[in-house]
C-alpha cells in the first residue's frame, strides 16, 4: 500500500517554525508500506521558518494578519495533483494543522485553543474522495 504522509512527521523541517513532528511510532507502523512525503505549505511557496497562520472566518491567515490563503490553496492543489499522480487512497496529516488537521484545528485566535475543523488540504482531499487520517487516529487504529 502506498500513502501520502505529512512531511514533519517524517522528520523534515518544514514547521512554519524551521521544525518538524517526527514519529517513531508512525515511522514504526509506516516501515513496510510505501510512503510519498507531502507538505502543502512548502509547495505553496511559504517560507521556513515562516510566521504561524490559522484559520480565520474560512481564509488562513498569519499572526500578523498577512493572508496566505492564496499560498495555502495553491500547495493543496499541488499536493493532491501528487496524490493522484501516485495512485494514492490514504493520507496521514499532522493534527490541529491549518493545511492538515482534520477534526480538530486552531480557532484562529492564536491562543492555542482548538475547535472542530478540518485544514485546507483536508477538506481538498475529501472533496476528491481520498482517506485522510490524523496522526493520532493511524496511530491507534492501525
Amino acid at each position: 500500500m502506498k500513502v501520502g504522509v505529512s512531511a514533519c512527521l517524517l522528520g523534515r523541517n518544514v514547521k512554519y517554525n524551521g521544525k518538524n513532528n517526527f514519529s517513531s511510532k508512525l515511522v514504526e507502523k509506516l516501515k513496510d508500506l510505501e510512503i510519498v512525503e507531502i507538505c502543502p505549505e512548502v509547495l505553496g511557496g511559504l517560507p521556513i521558518p515562516r510566521d504561524p497562520a490559522e484559520i480565520v472566518d474560512g481564509e488562513a491567515v498569519t499572526n500578523k494578519g498577512v493572508s496566505v490563503d492564496y499560498e495555502f490553496r495553491k500547495g493543496a492543489q499541488k499536493a493532491l495533483d501528487i496524490i493522484k499522480n501516485e495512485g494514492i487512497e490514504l493520507v496521514i496529516l499532522q493534527s490541529r494543522s491549518p493545511s492538515c488537521g482534520k477534526g480538530l484545528i486552531y480557532d484562529g485566535t492564536f491562543t492555542s485553543k482548538l475547535i472542530k475543523g478540518d485544514g485546507i488540504f483536508v477538506k481538498l482531499l475529501e472533496e476528491n474522495g481520498i482517506k485522510a487520517m490524523d496522526i493520532e487516529d493511524f496511530i491507534e487504529n492501525f
